[in-house]
C-alpha cells in the first residue's frame, strides 16, 4: 500500500521563530502540536490532504550548516508578484544566498537560520500548486530515485529525463516533488526532509518491509527509540520519516 506524502520537515534552533517566518512567507497558519514543534498549515486545512504539503519546523540542539539536498521552491504568478514576494521575504528576515546558481531567472534566498529556498519566476506548470511550487531533492540519478518515490507514494510522473523527474499527487493537486540531478549532492545529514504517513488500516510491519525492499535503509538521526515514527533513508541517502507506524 502506498504512503501519503504529507509534509516537509525543517530543523531549527528556534522552531517558533522559523515557524513564524514560514507561516508569514506562505500566508498560512502557525500552531504547535507539542513542545519543540511548530506546524505551518493553510488556513482551515484538514490534515492530511493532498492539496498541500504542510511544513513542520522541529527544534534540534544544534542544526549546523550543511549542504542542502532538499529545498522548497516558491511559486509566483507574474514578474510583479516575484518582485513583491522577494521584497516581502527579505522584510521577514530572508537573505540572498549564493549557492553557485549564476545568472538565473529565479531568486535564491535563505530563511533566518540559513535554510536555502528559491523564489521562482512565473512558470505555467506551477500555476495551481499554491505557494509551494515544488519540493526539490538533489540526487545523482533522478530516474532511479524518481522510481523509488513513485513506488513509495503512488504519485504520478509528469516529466522524466536524465536531469529531472517531476512527480505530483495522483489527484493533480498540490506541489510537485522534483528529483534533480546534481553532480555532488553531498553525504551529510540535511535540515530539510520529507515525511510520509502510513494509512490507518495499513500493516506497519508490511509497509516498512516494502520500503526496505524498494531500497530504503534504516537511518539514525538521533531520534531515539521512543518516537512514534520510523526514520529511513532513500536509496541516495536522503532521510525521510514514516509517521503512524508505531
Amino acid at each position: 500500500m502506498v504512503l501519503q506524502l504529507v509534509q516537509v520537515n525543517i530543523k531549527a534552533r528556534d522552531e517558533t521563530a522559523i515557524g513564524r517566518f514560514w507561516a508569514d512567507a506562505l500566508g498560512w497558519d502557525l500552531s504547535s502540536e507539542a513542545p519543540g514543534v511548530a506546524n505551518v498549515e493553510p488556513p482551515g486545512f484538514d490534515w492530511p490532504d493532498p492539496t498541500a504539503l504542510c511544513v513542520d519546523v522541529v527544534a534540534v540542539p544544534d542544526p549546523e550548516s550543511v549542504r542542502y539536498r532538499a529545498h522548497l521552491d516558491l511559486a509566483t504568478s507574474s514578474a510583479e508578484h516575484h518582485t513583491e514576494l522577494v521584497a516581502r521575504l527579505v522584510g521577514l528576515g530572508a537573505t540572498p544566498a549564493d549557492i553557485g546558481q549564476g545568472d538565473v531567472p529565479w531568486t535564491v534566498l535563505a530563511d533566518p537560520e540559513g535554510n536555502v529556498f528559491c523564489v521562482l519566476e512565473p512558470r505555467d506548470v506551477y500555476r495551481d500548486t499554491g505557494p509551494i511550487a515544488a519540493v526539490v531533492v538533489h540526487c545523482t540519478d533522478p530516474r532511479a530515485l524518481g522510481a523509488f518515490w513513485r513506488e513509495v507514494t503512488g504519485w504520478t510522473r509528469h516529466e522524466a529525463s536524465d536531469d529531472l523527474v517531476r512527480l505530483r499527487a495522483p489527484q493533480g493537486v498540490g506541489p510537485y516533488l522534483e528529483l534533480v540531478r546534481h553532480p555532488d549532492p553531498g553525504t551529510v545529514h540535511h535540515r530539510v526532509h520529507l515525511d510520509v504517513l502510513s494509512h490507518r488500516d495499513g500493516d506497519p510491519a508490511a509497509e516498512l518491509a516494502r520500503l526496505r525492499s524498494l531500497g530504503a535503509t534504516d537511518a539514525d538521526v538521533g531520534q531515539g527509540d521512543d518516537v512514534p515514527w520510523v526514520c529511513l533513508a532513500d536509496p541516495e541517502g536522503n532521510d525521510f520519516c514514516v509517521l503512524g507506524v508505531r
